[in-house]
This record gives C-alpha cells, structure tokens and sequence, in this order.
C-alpha cells in the first residue's frame, strides 16, 4: 500500500458525522466484553459490526481516534496486539488479510476485510474502534454510521432540485422568448390581408407598405338600397399608421406568453392601424344618416274641432353610428367593394293596439260633454271646446297620457267662455315705426291656467258627479311683465338675412304659418331658440299643408313642406346676429337658391334647428313672409334686434371632393322626379369684431351628397 499522509492525528477527538450515532453505540454495545471471545471472531466482524457489508472506506472523511494515555509502539500490520496482557494472544490473521505495512509510516494502518470488501463511503469504520491495551471493548461513539437517505442526497432534496430545475428551464424558456418576439411576426399572420407571416418585422413593413400604401386614397364605398354613398378617407379622418400596424400584428418585443406561443401556432388576422379623427367621421356619418334616417311616428291624438283625431305609429330606421363607424375604418384599405350601412329599427314606443286603447279609455270620454266649475258660489260649465284645442294625448314615459298646455288654455279662460273675470296681457316688446318699444303688461282677473290645467286633467276621461272640479277666481298676474321687458334693453336691430323662393301654394301657406308662429318671439339671455319647440310639429291642426320635403335623399310630399326655407332664413340671421351654433343640419344635397354651406333643414322630432343667446341682453325675433305669385318670387324675411355686440363677416372655401349623382328608379305612387345634383363638401368661416378688431373666427365644413337622377316607373330591363 501506499503512503497515506492525510492520515488523521491520533490525538484529535473524533467529530460526530450524524444522529446515527446512537444507534451504533446500542450495536456495539452488544458485543461480547470477553475480549478473548471478541479477538477469536473474523476481521470482518471486528470491522463492520451489525453493519451492511456493501459500503467503501471514505479516505478523506476517515475519523480520527484518540489515542491511550501510554500508547504502545506500532505493530506492524500482519500483527495483532493484545487486548489485554491477561488474555491470551489472539490468532494470527491470514496472510492474504495482511495490510502492507510501511516501516517509515508511525501510523497503524486499516484491517482490510478478509473478503476482500473495502467499507463504502457512507458507511466508514475508524480505527481504533477496538483498542488492544484498553481493559474493555470500547467502541468509538464518534463514528458515524450516514445511511442513505439521511442527508442532502434523499429523494425530498433531490425532488426539490429537480423542480429548481425545471423553474430554471422555464426561466430561460420565457427570456428566449421574449427576445424571440419581435424579431418574427407570429405565424400564418396577415395585416390587411398581406402576408407576413414569419417575416421579420422590418421585412414585413416592407411587404404592407407596398401593398396597402397605394390604397391610401381609394375611396370608402357603402350603400344603402339603391344609394351609394362615396367616402374619401380624409374626409372621414382615416389615416393610415404603417408603423403602428406592425407592431400591433406582434412586430415588438412582449412578455405575453400567448404572443410568444403565437410565433409558432394559431391565425393571426390583423386590420390595418388608423390613426382616427372623430369628429370627421362623425360628421360623415350624421350626413349619411340624412339620406338613410326614416323618422318613428309615435302615436298621439289630437283634437281638431273638439274631435279626437288619432295619428297611427310607424316605425323609424337610424344609422347605427357606432357599427357604421367600425364598417368604415374595417372596409378601407382592405376592400373596393360596397358595405351596407349598418341601421337600426326604431320601435314606436306605443303600437297600433295601444292607440286603440287609449282612444276608447281617454280621447272619447274627455269629449263626452262640458266639465263642471265650481268658482265660489257659482257654477258654470266649461264646454268642450274650451279646453281641447290645448288638449294632447302624447307619448309620456313610453306610455299614452293627456296633456293640457297651460298658455294655450289662459284664452278660453275669460269672461267670453265662462262669465268669469278678465284675461292677464303680456308685456311685449314691438317695433314700431323701425325701433323697438315696450308694451306694458296689463293684471287680469279670473282662473290661473296653471291651476285649472292641474285640475283638469283628472277629471277629463270621468264621468257625472265626477266630472267637476272647485278653483277660485283670482288676480292673475301677466306672465311676462313690463319690468321684464324693459330690462332685456332691446334697443336695435343686430341681424338681418333674406331669402327667395319659388311661387307654389302650399310654400306661401306652411312659411307664411311658421313665420307667424316665430314672429314676437322673445329669447332672454341665456336661453336656446328651439325651432321645433317655438313652431311645433307640421300637422293640419297647427296650420300647415302638404307640401314637397327631402326624405331618405329624394323629393317626398308631406306636410310642412317649404318649412325649412324659414328655417335657412333664421339659422342665417342667428348667425350674424353673433348667436352660438347649437344645432344645425344642412340638407342632404345642395339647393341652389340658398347659400351653400349656410342653410338648415329641420324635421320635427328629429332635426332641430337651435342656436343660444350667450349675450346679457334679450333678443326679439321678427319673421314674415312676402307671399310668391305665379309671376314674382316670395321672400321670406327675418329681423333680430337686441343690442349689438359684434360685426359678423362670413367667408368660404372653394367646393372640393365632387361627387357625381346616380341614377335610380322608383315605382311608388309616392315617386316625386329629381334632376341630379353634384356632391361636394365646403367650409364656412364666420369672422367676429368688436370695435374693429378680429375677436374670434369659427369653422364649419357642410358635406353635401350627390343626388340621383329618379325616374318614376320601373326599371328597364338591362
């Protein structure tokens, strides 16, 4: 054998290897104290008491052991020494169980087993665990016995680095892949239709650009029916982001575990980016919806004569803009081909069996006979035709109710209906002999329309004992007063706008009832002018006739038609009168006898024609009309005064984005022919001065659709 020089020092204490200690000493403790008995037994048994044979020596971790007091020479390794001078000598060891011993070597070295089995690592037996010289077996404590599975090394530990490990892989894995992504786009991926997938994204920038780039300015094309309508992207405020649509496609790095898995499964369908105008797309889309919106008639009765007089619902069709909006942006750049235009059906809130009902439980019985009033010790009756020119059963809620107008009841509330009292006056404001004078308000003396129209209402559709109602006659202060009046300081004329218009009856009649409607009408500061509100709905009991109206992009005839040349008029005067814009739509198509981009149409219910007195002063509005014969033109004329604060100039662009009209047959008896009319868009300009100077200037852009040719009857066959 060779030398050992790492051989422990003798005289250092063994260290303690584990808990298995313990155990050992119980092991040897067992051994026979006879040490004669202890020395006849093999070599294999003193090495290895009660422990598994199959175990190797561990050099470097061999325990050290303490040395006897008086320690003898060292023998030689074919010799053993004697356990005690008393007992007899121990046999000899076989010669092939002999250790070489080394005569430079002061150490004893180890019993090798006789069959030839070195002790394992794990399970070491130090030396000196039998001492020749001591008067008992004494078993070194110190040495442990390190069974498999009580360290580091047992399947808790080894399951704990095993999913350390695993963590580790998935680690690496998921930094791979980010910086995987964005150095390929993901697999079968299209952007607009073009194919990229596994490009790198610069190759794939290249491959989008050159093939959605030259659509940029294709027209947008969707229809309706048999409308076409031709959208310029610009004008919709769609522009094309060629980076911004790489990236979205998967073209950047993510730490997204689905993007990464997404470079090598899945579709991955992605729409060109748009950088996104609203409000130009907005605009092209309400002006869509003036030539596709059908307005919901919602049922109501009326009381023409002191007869109900019922109006069936029909249901109402609306651009859908939010879905019109993703139709445009999904439809350019990636197709040439027509997209509907997405709408929606607009339920009347009541149906035909509703109207029924309400007829027979509401409108009949409030035409039954007079209603009953007790004014102190007086009795009268107030007849049907008192109270039903004020009278409306409309929708309230989703649901039928009666409805009584208070100001349209304080006349028949006079001495001339009931014998009662004396009607309140209003202060007014005139212009007489060119400039604006106040009208003193007058008191009156009878029933307070609000309080009888609270009273009424309930009693209407009763019946005997029931239909009566007790209010006391009072002094009824003017609703409007002479302090009023004079405090809006109306002292000039600010605007003033005239427009011409074609000779036809029913044009003088419809313009002529809603310049008097307007007419009078006092706007304090503050407070919004509502065309709808003032003039009310076109029907024959407000005064109007049928007459030629824009519906759905063609010449239709209702009533009220010619009502929006007084609309255009007013909207003209609010807007050099320095009035706030607040609603205004400009026809579907251009007529040319009102200035283009200036004008407003109106649609009661649906289209309003609004402007706000944002000044501190009052604002009166004159309207009337000059009536047209067969040989001279109308005019339809509005004045407003008040006190001036700006100078108003307007401007304009020049007509840009034609477009050309269609053609289209129709072969209704409701057919009104149409000559085309060329599509084009403009901008307004409406400058303010105050004592000269530029105070502020305002943009507006009207877009105008092309409008088709219409041909009554059927089409030809092709």
């Amino acid at each position: 054998m060779t030398d050992r020089p790492d051989e422990p020092d003798a005289t250092e204490s063994p260290e303690p290897r584990d808990e298995n200690v313990e155990d050992v000493v119980d092991e040897a403790a067992e051994v026979d104290p006879d040490i004669d008995a202890a020395l006849d037994s093999e070599a294999e048994d003193i090495a290895e008491p009660e422990v598994e044979a199959d175990v190797e020596v561990d050099h470097e971790d061999e325990p050290e052991v303490e040395e006897p007091e008086e320690p003898d020479e060292p023998v030689d390794s074919d010799e053993e020494a004697d356990a005690d001078p008393e007992d007899d000598e121990p046999e000899e060891l076989d010669s092939d169980e002999e250790a070489d011993a080394d005569p430079e070597d002061d150490e004893p070295e180890e019993l090798e087993s006789e069959a030839g089995l070195e002790p394992e690592d794990d399970d070491v037996v130090p030396e000196g665990a039998f001492d020749p010289d001591a008067d008992d077996v004494v078993v070194a404590a110190a040495a442990p016995i390190h069974e498999v599975g009580d360290d580091d090394d047992g399947p808790s530990h080894n399951g704990r680095r095993v999913l350390l490990g695993i963590l580790g892989l998935v680690a690496a894995l998921y930094v791979a892949g980010y910086f995987l992504t964005g150095s390929r786009m993901p697999a079968n991926a299209t952007i607009g239709g073009v194919d990229v997938s596994g490009k790198s994204p610069s190759a794939a920038r290249a491959a989008v650009d050159q093939e959605l780039t030259p659509r940029i300015a294709n027209e947008i094309v969707l229809n309706h029916g048999k409308k076409e309508f031709r959208i310029k992207p610009a004008d919709a405020g769609l522009v094309f982001n060629l980076d911004r649509s790489i990236e979205e496609a998967g073209g950047n790095r993510s730490w997204n575990p689905s993007e990464m898995v997404g470079l090598f499964f899945g579709d991955h369908e992605t729409a060109p980016a748009l950088d996104v105008d609203d409000a130009k797309l907005q605009s092209v889309i309400g002006t869509i919806g003036e030539s596709v919106n059908l307005e919901v008639v919602e049922a109501q009765i009326t009381f023409p004569k002191g007869k109900p007089t019922p109006r069936e619902p029909k249901a109402g069709l609306v651009v859908a803009r939010d879905d019109a909006a993703e139709a445009m942006k999904g439809a350019y750049l990636v197709t040439d081909k027509p997209v509907a235009v997405p709408t929606v059906v607009v339920e009347p809130a009541v149906d035909a069996d509703g109207l029924a009902d309400a007829m027979k439980t509401i409108a009949e019985p409030a035409v039954a006979g007079p209603v009953t009033l007790a004014v102190g010790d007086k009795k009268v009756s107030l007849p049907v035709s008192a109270y039903t020119p004020a009278l409306v059963i409309h929708i309230e809620d989703n649901v039928l109710k009666p409805y009584i107008d208070p100001k349209k009841l304080a006349k028949p509330l006079t001495n001339s209906v009931t014998g009662l009292g004396k009607k309140a006056v209003d202060a007014t404001v005139r212009i007489e002999n060119g400039k604006p004078v106040v009208i003193p308000g007058k008191e009156g003396v009878g029933l307070q329309p609000e309080e009888m129209a609270k009273k009424l209402l309930p009693v209407i559709d009763k019946t005997g004992d029931e239909r009566r109602i007790s209010i006391k006659a009072k002094v009824v202060d003017p609703l409007f007063t002479t302090k009023d009046a004079k405090a809006l300081k109306i002292k000039e004329r600010i605007s003033s706008f005239t427009t011409h218009f074609p000779y036809a009856e029913y044009r003088n009649t419809n313009q002529s009832r809603a310049a008097a409607l307007l007419n009078g009408t006092i706007i304090k500061p503050g407070e919004t002018f509502s065309f709808n509100k003032i003039v009310g709905e076109r029907t024959v009991a407000n005064g109007f006739v049928s007459g030629f109206v824009i519906n759905g992009g063609v010449f239709r005839e209702e009533l009220g038609g010619g009502v929006s040349q007084v609309a255009t008029t007013m909207y003209n005067a609010g807007f050099f009168g320095g009035m706030d814009d607040v609603e205004h739509h400009p026809h579907a198509f251009y007529i040319n006898r009102y200035p283009a981009g200036r004008e407003a149409t109106v649609y009661y219910g649906s289209l309003d024609l609004r402007w706000k007195n944002s000044t501190k002063y009052g604002v009166l509005v004159r309207a009337w009309v000059v009536k047209s014969t067969p040989g001279s033109q109308g005019e339809m004329h509005v004045q407003l005064w008040s006190t001036k604060i700006y100078d108003v100039k307007s401007g304009q662009s020049a007509r840009r984005n034609f477009r050309a009209p269609g053609k289209q047959y129709d072969d209704t008896d409701r057919c009104v022919p149409q000559d085309p009319i060329q599509g084009f868009d403009i901008d307004i300009y409406r400058t303010f001065y105050k004592d000269g100077k530029k105070v502020k200037s305002e943009t507006d852009t009207a877009h105008y659709q092309a409008a088709d040719t219409v041909i009554c009857g059927k089409k030809p066959p092709a």
